[in-house]
């Protein structure tokens, strides 16, 4: 056999050899090599120490290396077959339009601090901060765009189940909700204090949202924010007053999340009784319930104006209603593993069907066309819903574990800023007197692997 190594190396190696043998007390093979070796006296005790531990620290820093091999060449054989699966003409579009672009891995960052798993993630409406919550009961902020974290915010008692920023006008604030009972309203021009707590569910809380302010005839002024619990009940709450000023029932069991309309008229809830709902904001009232589903609901979501004419295409109309009504269209994610698309009278549209487990979270792409979810298959899927809902990408292990939540990022407004909502995005568009939103094309998820992930063009 060649010689590889140098005669130094050999040396080094031999070394290192004697000394992890007798580390681990197996004095007469280390006499024996040293024997035949023809190392004398010279390997004295301190040479004995000084070599102590090489041995092993070489054989794992290899083991890692070769995993990180391992990892770099499945993502460069991910993005060579994207590239050989891209002409240049979708190469060249994809760079030129936000209505078209998907994520793909790999992420451009993966944030890890927090110790448990991640329940939830939402972005600040206007600066590039990224919140996240957790089972370790703290929500940490994050800067996107560098990747870094910028604080820790501690106060709950238990698990923290969502987060959302949101507010008055010029005034955005952070709530967060958990399963100590409790909601928790956050100030970010404030250092995050933590300025105001909103007791009065009777079990876990487990989504919040604030409700925009939006067309006429809206019931919000910015100060709403509605929350879902395992309590069976909804809750609007004043954050200007901490009071809640309305409480919803209908649901016959654990209520899992709850979604604002564009304009803050409607709300959508879902739950453990397998039933989505809803209801007017304003007064309170139940006004449909969504029946189809096998299992739990995990998830829902209205669909933005820009999604309507793909949606009344799939509903068989040869119109779509007008871009200014709002909560024409949802969508409902389950644990039996389908996603269902229905019209606000209750009429199911579409089911998609693909992911292998509990479907986690759903996000309507801002340029109207895809619907993406995530789910505890580990994937990301983007079902196109101009081609009747068919799943046109996975990414496959977007995380290491059950990916939890879904984010995208709020459009950046061009003419005057309207109140900072992370509600529903993709909703202000045209018709809005707020102005012009451009699509940001960033995606966030979060994931039992406890890490969070950010997909940015």
């Amino acid at each position: 056999m060649s010689q590889l190594l140098t005669t130094r190396q050999a040396e080094e190696l031999h070394k290192s050899i004697i000394a992890y043998l007798s580390s681990v007390k197996l004095s007469n093979s280390a006499a024996a090599l040293r024997e035949e070796l023809s190392i004398g006296d010279s390997f004295d005790d301190a040479t004995s120490k000084k070599y102590e531990g090489l041995l092993e620290k070489k054989w794992t820093s290899v083991v890692r290396l070769q995993k990180k091999i391992m990892d770099l060449e499945s993502r460069n054989s991910n993005l060579q077959s994207e590239l050989d699966s891209a002409t240049p003409t979708s190469l060249s579009r994809r760079n030129q339009d936000p209505a078209s672009w998907l994520p793909r891995s790999p992420a451009r960052h993966t944030l890890q601090s927090h110790r448990s798993p991640v329940n939830c993630v939402a972005f600040h409406p206007i600066f590039s901060s990224l919140a996240s919550g957790s089972e370790d009961t703290t929500l940490k902020i994050w800067d996107w765009e560098l990747g870094e974290l910028e604080r820790t915010l501690k106060g709950h008692t238990k698990p923290v189940l969502s987060c959302d920023f949101g507010g008055p006008r010029g005034g955005t604030l952070l709530a967060s909700c958990s399963s100590d009972l409790t909601i928790k309203l956050w100030d970010p021009s404030d250092e995050y204090k933590n300025i105001r707590t909103l007791p009065g569910h009777d079990h876990s809380v487990s989504a919040v949202r604030f409700i925009p302010s939006g067309a006429a005839g809206s019931p919000a002024s910015g100060n709403l924010l509605v929350s879902a619990s395992r309590d069976k009940t909804l809750r609007i709450w004043d954050v200007s007053t901490g009071y809640c000023v309305k409480t919803l029932r209908g649901h016959v069991d654990w209520v899992r999340d709850v979604a604002p309309s564009f304009d803050g008229r409607w709300l959508l809830s879902a739950g453990n009784d397998q039933t989505a709902r809803l209801w007017d904001a304003g007064s309170g009232e139940a006004k449909a319930t969504f029946l189809g589903h096998e299992h739990v609901i995990e998830c829902c979501i209205f669909a933005p104006a820009a999604s309507y004419p793909h949606l009344a295409t799939l509903a068989g109309l040869k119109k779509p209603p007008p871009p200014s009504s709002s909560g024409e269209y949802l969508a409902t994610g389950s644990r039996d593993k389908s996603i269902k698309i229905w019209d606000s009278r209750g009429t199911l549209v579409k089911t998609l069907i693909g992911h292998d487990n509990w479907v986690r979270a759903l996000v309507f792409h801002p340029g109207g066309k895809y619907l993406l979810s995530v789910s505890d298959d580990k994937t990301i899927r983007c079902w196109d819903l101009a081609q009747e809902g068919k799943c046109v990408k996975t990414i496959d292990d977007a995380h290491g574990h059950f990916v939890s939540c879904l984010r995208w990022a709020p459009g950046v407004m061009k003419g005057p800023v309207v109140n900072g909502s992370n509600g529903d995005v993709g909703g202000k568009g045209k018709d809005d007197p707020g102005g012009q939103e451009t699509i940001r094309c960033v995606v966030a998820t979060g994931s039992v692997d406890l890490n969070v992930r950010v997909f940015a063009n």
